[in-house]
């Protein structure tokens, strides 16, 4: 059987989203996340459905109430009792593939990234949801750890990845860069990787996830987070990774086509002033549309303009995330997107 792990821009049943709760570490900010999560929502469900998981009952029938007073139709709202760690649905979530032409499901272990964060609950996640029968397919339990941020494919046999994480022996120790390819492509049909051994942010606690540095766009574009103050930080180490991609290479030989995208003003903790990852590189393409996270800052219309044109033909929406990046993750790291025909009610 043939697996196909499938780009984003692949048809959509639903986004995936883990409700906060009061007993996370969002506490001190529950009510603002939960106010970003409902625009994302709303967002989302103009174009296709939403799955939520939530800590209890009582949210699950507060959120039923407050999704109907926002408009979202309620055959677009699927709402699971499921109790979770936190909220990064990306890196908890399943992974999306396609075998002979059918969607399914990849359960992959979640281990909070290296064992930084508490995370039994977030790696049981995808089962229970499998359980009450969300799915329309198995998710299939897989023996290695891996994170859905932590790649991105074209969709075409190519996957983008980075070293610091996949390489990382928090992750999988017993797998060097020759076993991950093979697993990769066991599990994804993958034909080549394309290795990033440069880029980070601060604060950033994943180990240099892809999804917050370059993304594709379709399988001839590649959009990528710039660094142009040298006085910054982060300019060498994002310099070159901007020179790494300008070498990458299509499968067919030719160049990629390389969208930057802009450097926001540095972000930092009002309570003890580190800086948060700010990155424009975490956007999310859903059916008809691409959310984009914001910042309050003056790069944030340049972020559209660029994405807008990446993306001819899609609704480009933004999404104020100046609340996400306070627990050190933005608009993609919240979501996860299941494929046509992966969804048990959809619309």
């Amino acid at each position: 059987m043939a697996n196909r792990l499938l780009p984003e821009w692949h048809p959509q049943d639903a986004i995936q989203l883990t409700w906060p709760s009061a007993t996370s570490d969002w506490a001190p900010l529950l009510e603002r996340i939960e106010a970003t999560m409902e625009n994302i929502v709303v967002a989302v469900a103009r174009y296709q459905s939403v799955v939520i998981s939530v800590p209890s009952t009582a949210t699950r029938h507060h959120l039923r109430r407050r999704f109907a007073y926002l408009g979202v139709p309620a055959e677009r709202l699927h709402l699971i009792v499921a109790p979770a760690d936190d909220t990064w649905t990306r890196d908890h979530g399943p992974i999306g593939i396609e075998r002979d032409g059918s969607p399914a499901l990849l359960d992959y272990i979640f281990n909070g990234w290296g064992g930084k964060f508490e995370a039994e609950r977030d790696n049981g996640l995808t089962q229970r949801l499998a359980d009450a029968g969300i799915y329309a397919c198995a998710a299939e339990s897989r023996d290695v750890i891996l994170e859905g941020g932590a790649i991105e494919t074209d969709g075409e046999g190519t996957l983008l990845t980075t070293e610091a994480c996949l390489l990382n022996p928090n992750r999988n120790p017993q797998l060097d860069r020759e076993a991950v390819e093979a697993m990769l492509t066991a599990d994804f049909g993958i034909e080549r990787v394309l290795w990033l051994a440069n880029g980070h942010l601060d604060g950033d606690d994943t180990d240099s996830h892809i999804d917050t540095l370059a993304r594709f766009c379709d399988p001839t574009t590649i959009a990528y987070v710039r660094c142009d103050d040298e006085a910054d930080p982060h300019y060498p180490a994002l310099a070159a990774m901007e020179a790494e991609l300008q070498t990458f290479r299509r499968a067919n030989g030719e160049p990629y086509r390389l969208v930057p995208l802009p450097w926001p003003r540095p972000c930092f903790d009002p309570v003890d002033g580190h800086r948060l990852p700010a990155t424009y590189a975490n956007f999310v393409i859903i059916n008809g549309a691409v959310l984009v996270p914001t910042y309050g800052d003056a790069a944030d219309s340049r972020a559209l303009v660029a994405l807008g044109d990446a993306f001819p033909g899609r609704d480009i929406v933004p999404i104020d995330c100046t609340s996400v990046i306070r627990q050190h993750g933005s608009l993609h790291c919240l979501t996860m997107q299941l494929p046509r025909g992966s969804l048990a009610t959809h619309t």
